[in-house]
């Protein structure tokens, strides 16, 4: 019974391939023998899909900066097509343009999703095929899976709203500002000073200098937003321009500077990684070290037992997990206790067990 068992079992294994099968040429994927021919064509349609799903995601985008236009031409219209007309009306269209920025950077993400899987097969898969021998990254087919079982968007919110608003709603919204202060400076009679300004200015209950502070505020933040993310560059789906480099040089100087005067990186805040984080120390005062972090941080601490390869010297490794709003903090702790430790934080996937989710059952 046993043997009939095995036999019947068999059945569902996969063959061995035939004495004459030319090995080199079989692709041993996902437990399937195809030979390349198939592969490609399967790689081929699976392409094929992407770049659909892009484009659509594309014209996407496109039909959001059109209501953006159209509705800011709309009210350019309205406003200058009678003296007596409202300029409040173009305070109003900057948030509706607003809406249509987060609602086409959210649209961004998903067409960064499906573009950035693009580029992972144009890079490895087919630049192979261009360019024999074919020799594609080691780990691009465990990208493309991860992607397909685990969808995450390779670009964050900031970013996204920065490069929307660099690219397309920046002009936008200084033809609205400049159009209002334009409105009020010359309607229905030009102004003769700045308090007469000022006074136009008002809205309703809203006095003059109340408005104007909002919108400084609300154009000076949108600024900022396209400035601090210009370095960003968490996907390369898109073509970046030159510039950005230049950006990033910037932003690094900035960094810096922000981080001897605050112990903060202020252009990295903004980004919101809420990713938890783990951390690796090493140091020859383990004790003091992780008193600071068991008692200050209140975490958990591993040590691990090492040894420095170039010197032979024995040392402690201290491992910890923490919430990513805590990494300040660890730096300040480990540096007071060991200012000449070595540490090591890197982003990690998913933390389980006491002090943070549950382990599942």
């Amino acid at each position: 019974m046993d043997q009939q068992l095995n036999e019947n079992l068999s059945d569902f294994a996969y063959p061995p391939p035939p004495v004459n099968t030319d090995l080199e040429h079989v692709w041993e994927f996902a437990g399937q023998r195809l030979d390349s021919g198939n592969f490609t064509n399967a790689m081929v349609h699976f392409y094929r899909g992407e770049v659909t799903r892009s484009n659509v995601w594309r014209q996407r985008l496109d039909a959001t900066t059109n209501w953006a236009v159209i509705t800011t031409g709309a009210a350019l219209t309205f406003v200058f097509s009678d003296v007596l007309n409202t300029a409040s009306i173009l305070l109003i269209d900057s948030m509706f343009v607003l809406l249509f920025l987060f609602i086409e950077a959210r649209r961004y993400r998903y067409y960064e999703l499906w573009t950035n899987r693009v580029r992972i097969m144009e890079k490895n898969f087919f630049v192979g095929l261009l360019s024999p021998p074919f020799m594609p990254h080691a780990d691009w087919a465990d990208k493309l899976t991860e992607s397909l079982n685990h969808p995450r968007f390779p670009i964050g919110l900031l970013e996204a709203l920065g490069r929307r608003y660099r690219r397309n709603y920046a002009p936008i919204f200084l033809i609205l500002a400049f159009s209002w202060i334009g409105k009020i400076y010359m309607h229905p009679v030009e102004v003769t000073s700045l308090g007469e300004f000022v006074e136009r200015s008002s809205m309703g209950p809203l006095p003059g200098w109340l408005v104007l502070t909002i919108g400084f505020i609300f154009n000076g933040g949108l600024i900022a937003l396209g400035i601090f993310t210009a370095g960003l560059r968490e996907t390369q789906g898109e073509i970046l321009s030159s510039t950005t480099s230049r950006w990033s040089g910037w932003l690094s100087r900035l960094r810096h500077l922000t981080w001897d005067t605050f112990e903060t990186d202020i252009p990295r805040m903004a980004r919101f990684d809420s990713r938890k984080q783990l951390a690796y120390i090493i140091s020859d005062k383990i004790e003091e070290v992780s008193q600071l972090l068991l008692k200050e941080l209140g975490r958990g601490v591993t040590l691990i037992n090492a040894k420095g390869m170039y010197t032979g010297k024995e040392h402690g490794v201290l491992m910890c997990a923490l919430e990513a709003r805590q990494k300040t903090a660890l730096r300040q702790l480990v540096c007071k206790a060991d200012p000449d430790a070595f540490v090591i934080l890197t982003p990690v996937e998913d933390v389980r067990g006491g002090g943070f989710r549950p382990l599942e059952t």
